[in-house]
């Protein structure tokens, strides 16, 4: 062992307490270290363990990316919905505006006719009154007339005058 100290160049007993300290210090973490690589169930593991770690890493990474995809797809599909409802709403605009111009077509083209119509029917209607009153007898004129601008009461008149003519026939008195 002398030869070994002054090998290492030991001063004195004190200088080669720390040197046998130091070696042996150095020679337990080396047995440690044989001895972790040795036990192959705790080098398993702290495999495994890493494992999990990095398989719970990735799935929380995949999540967060499904996730974002996910919203991703939404937001697109929120923006074609909102395409889609402004391309119907105008088509639908387009055709009310198409449908309110016919019908306001429709409109006119019935007041037309409708006044076309009723000028016709005026001017009949007094073309009638004059030829009833050049054929009518001079003191029937006046009531001709009436019968003419008031046709209602005429017609009560002349039905009532129909009821009494017919009763008279089926009733004669005796």
């Amino acid at each position: 062992m002398t030869d070994m100290a002054g090998a290492s160049g030991a001063k004195g007993p004190d200088e080669l307490r720390r040197q046998i300290e130091r070696t042996r210090s150095q020679l337990g973490e080396t047995v440690e270290e044989l001895a972790g690589k040795m036990d192959v169930k705790g080098r398993a593991r702290a495999r495994a363990a890493d494992l999990r770690d990095k398989a719970g890493a990735m799935t929380v990474q995949l999540r967060s990316s499904a996730a974002q995809a996910g919203h991703m797809a939404q937001e697109r599909a929120t923006k074609a919905g909102h395409r889609v409802h402004d391309g119907a709403t105008k088509a639908g605009h387009r055709f009310q505006d198409g449908a309110t111009k016919a019908g306001h077509k429709a409109h006119d083209r019935a007041l037309q006719a409708g006044h076309s119509g009723q000028d016709a029917a005026t001017g009949t209607g007094h073309e009638l009154e004059h030829k009833a009153e050049r054929s009518v007898p001079r003191p029937a004129r006046s009531v001709v007339r009436a019968a003419v601008r008031h046709p209602r009461p005429v017609l009560v008149v002349g039905a009532a005058f129909a009821v009494a003519v017919v009763v008279a026939w089926r009733y004669p008195k005796k």
